[in-house]
């Protein structure tokens, strides 16, 4: 959630935010008014409390006839304050209710629009001109069906559409993908981690997935417990409720985790194959740090995203995410999207977002300094980004990879994870 003092302090701002989202800018105006209620409910509570406490020491001093009309005042007050109280409860849950339904405050160099407005900021390697060396790409799909990687069939038969099975040197390829990657998080710092995929309520609302992205959330009512999306969701809530020294930041971590999305919406969009699918395994990059380091964070998460993708001598350019396609709790978002040639143009296999205090507010993740001499506590600063999303990658990896035997060449940084193989070949009939 944004901070309440700058809502207060500049609600301009928050409005132009809102209208840069697409989102509703009347709810600025309606969190004011209920913030001003929830203050001034919460003097009267304290008014009536404080009056009600000093009764109580006047009552025991007072005369018979003074007694009476104390009491007869005290019983008034009882009635007052429970009322009072009532009010500035149900004035909090309002107050709290709206917070939670406004977005982050958009960076002021994220460039407005929707999904297509994007920016490009940098591209790397060279598209193949599969023309020119002289047959057609096939896609991934039959890449993966060849090789004996890939079976859709059955995941279908199993699970439904967008369900899949990696079968052989697939789900080689998937352990190679993920210890490669963990192995370059690990090198830069990050903590290895094995996530849960189930978490409670209060960790998929901190994190801002109950909000518009609710949809796309798997929901176990029984249980009341959600699906993860991504492992964002419990590193995020993995210091809930904590105050961490600042001396102990940075904190990074990467995560390893089934996620779980509905992919509400996308109904006929990306049905052939594993672009898009319901089950993925994925290796995310969280990091807590002090909020005035936020940016430099975000760029050092990108870079770390582009040296994986080049060490996967995939071609792919980097692009700032519009305000209408942020999410609600990313200030700035930048993805870095890999060529897929059989369909003629970049798709995303990477995020970097940074969340600023969005996130540790709901959080309730804090950090403590010194600041001239004082210990201070205050929220820090979230930040995300994919290292490796795994069928999307193994996507891009086949198609830019295939040789015209329908065999696929493997690039060197995952070749000691599969054995040595510097190809994979398709499966003799």
């Amino acid at each position: 959630m944004i901070d309440l003092r700058l809502l207060r302090e500049d609600p301009d701002r928050v409005r132009a935010s809102q209208r840069a989202r697409g989102e509703d800018v009347a709810l600025v105006d309606a969190l004011l008014s209920a913030d001003e209620r929830r203050r001034s409910s919460g003097v009267r509570f304290d008014e009536l409390r404080s009056e009600q406490k000093a009764l109580g020491k006047l009552i025991p001093k007072a005369g018979p006839e003074e007694r009476a009309e104390l009491l007869q005042r005290a019983e008034q007050l009882k009635t007052d304050v429970k009322a009072a109280e009532a009010e500035q409860n149900e004035a909090d849950e309002t107050a709290r209710n709206l917070l939670l339904q406004l977005g982050n405050i958009v960076h002021a160099d994220v460039p407005v629009g929707g999904e297509e407005d994007f920016v490009v900021l940098e591209t790397h390697g060279t598209v193949r001109d599969f023309a020119a060396e002289g047959f057609e790409p096939k896609d991934h799909l039959e890449l993966g069906e060849a090789l004996g990687a890939i079976d859709v069939e059955r995941g279908a038969k199993v699970s439904g559409s967008r369900f899949y099975y990696l079968t052989g040197v697939g789900a080689l390829l998937e352990l190679a993908l993920v210890n490669a990657a963990i192995a370059q998080a690990t090198e830069a710092g990050f903590i290895p981690m094995l996530t849960p995929a189930l978490v409670r309520p209060r960790a998929m609302e901190g994190t801002g997935f109950l909000g518009q992205a609710a949809e796309n959330v798997y929901h176990l009512e029984k249980d009341d417990y959600y699906l993860v999306g991504t492992s964002e969701v419990p590193l995020a809530a993995y210091h809930m409720d904590e105050i961490i020294e600042a001396d102990k930041l940075p904190l990074r971590y990467a995560g390893f985790s089934p996620c779980f999305r509905r992919e509400a919406g996308t109904y006929g969009k990306d049905t052939r194959g594993i672009f898009r699918v319901h089950q993925f395994d994925k290796v995310e990059m969280f990091s807590y740090v002090a909020p005035e380091d936020a940016e430099a964070e975000h760029k050092r998460l990108l870079e770390w995203e582009k040296q994986w993708l080049t060490s996967l001598e995939l071609p792919f350019q980097v692009i700032d995410v519009a305000t209408g396609d942020l999410g609600a709790s990313a200030s700035r978002k930048f993805d870095c999207e890999a060529w897929i040639p059989t369909q003629g143009k970049y798709r995303e296999l990477t995020s970097a977002s940074n969340c600023d205090s969005f996130q540790a507010r709901r959080l309730s993740v804090r950090l403590r300094d010194d600041k001239d001499g004082k210990k201070v506590v205050q929220p820090l600063a979230t930040l995300n980004g994919t290292l490796c999303a795994v069928p999307r990658t193994i996507v891009a990896i086949l198609e830019n990879h295939q040789l015209a035997d329908g065999s696929v060449r493997v690039p060197e940084v995952l070749r000691p994870y599969l054995g040595g193989r510097e190809v994979l070949e398709p499966i003799a009939k």
